[in-house]
């Protein structure tokens, strides 16, 4: 039988932004509208991946100011971190900035040592609310490039892009291990490859090279919501 991988992820974020539900929808598969502010909870919960089992061992952090000093040493040790905001209030976008700051200071600490970088990918969550919507996909597809991160955005209550957010992940980690293993140096760009970009209903499509898209023959709307 393999050996199951562990991966360990740290999802981050402004309070209210949704990382409880997102995570509650991969462990669980259940969604609540009770808002309960997290300080800090563990989960675990196993994923098979392109043929081979993952340990997944989640810490959904506090996002509320009053908390964020209370960010373990240990949370910014992980092999990943999902960087979620909210795409119905702008600011939960801008308060990524202050744990994008020590992750950043961690992937140096990392490079320096000759270790292995952390995957990020920025979740915009929510996106059900379409109507509510105050930050166009363009503006965190934006922010998560500047930073060289990965982007989705998902709906945890819809249940659109979880499953294949921490699916990103997982390959994003494994990846990054077996070029430290054979002696490559581990991409500091986490970035997926460039796909449709969601579509903000309020801006016109963009025109994409088709040679350069993997496009989906689905008109349901939440084909729209690609990963980048």
């Amino acid at each position: 039988m393999d050996e199951v991988e562990k991966i360990s992820i740290t999802v981050c974020g402004d309070g209210g932004c949704g990382k409880s539900s997102i995570t509650l929808r991969l462990v669980r598969s259940q969604w609540t509208s009770e808002y309960d502010p997290t300080i800090e909870d563990s989960y675990s919960v196993t994923r098979t991946i392109d043929g081979r089992s993952h340990l997944l061992m989640l810490t959904d952090t506090a996002g509320q100011e009053e908390y964020r000093g209370l960010w373990a040493a240990s949370n910014l040790q992980s092999d990943a971190f999902l960087l979620v905001y909210d795409i119905t209030n702008a600011a939960s976008l801008d308060a990524l900035d202050y744990f994008m700051e020590m992750i950043e200071m961690e992937t140096d600490r990392r490079l320096d040592e000759g270790g292995v970088p952390p995957v990020k990918i920025v979740a915009g969550n929510k996106c059900d609310l379409q109507s509510q919507r105050m930050v166009r996909s363009q503006q965190g597809l934006e922010w998560a490039r500047n930073r060289k991160c990965g982007y989705m955005e998902t709906s945890a209550r819809e249940m659109v892009n979880i499953e294949e957010t921490f699916a990103l992940l997982i390959r994003r980690v494994v990846e990054a291990r077996k070029l430290q293993a054979t002696g490559g140096v581990a991409p500091v760009d986490n970035r997926t490859k460039a796909l449709t970009p969601p579509s903000d209903p309020e801006k016109p499509k963009t025109t994409i090279d088709p040679s350069k898209v993997n496009k989906r023959r689905n008109d349901n709307f939440w084909s729209k919501l690609k990963c980048w």
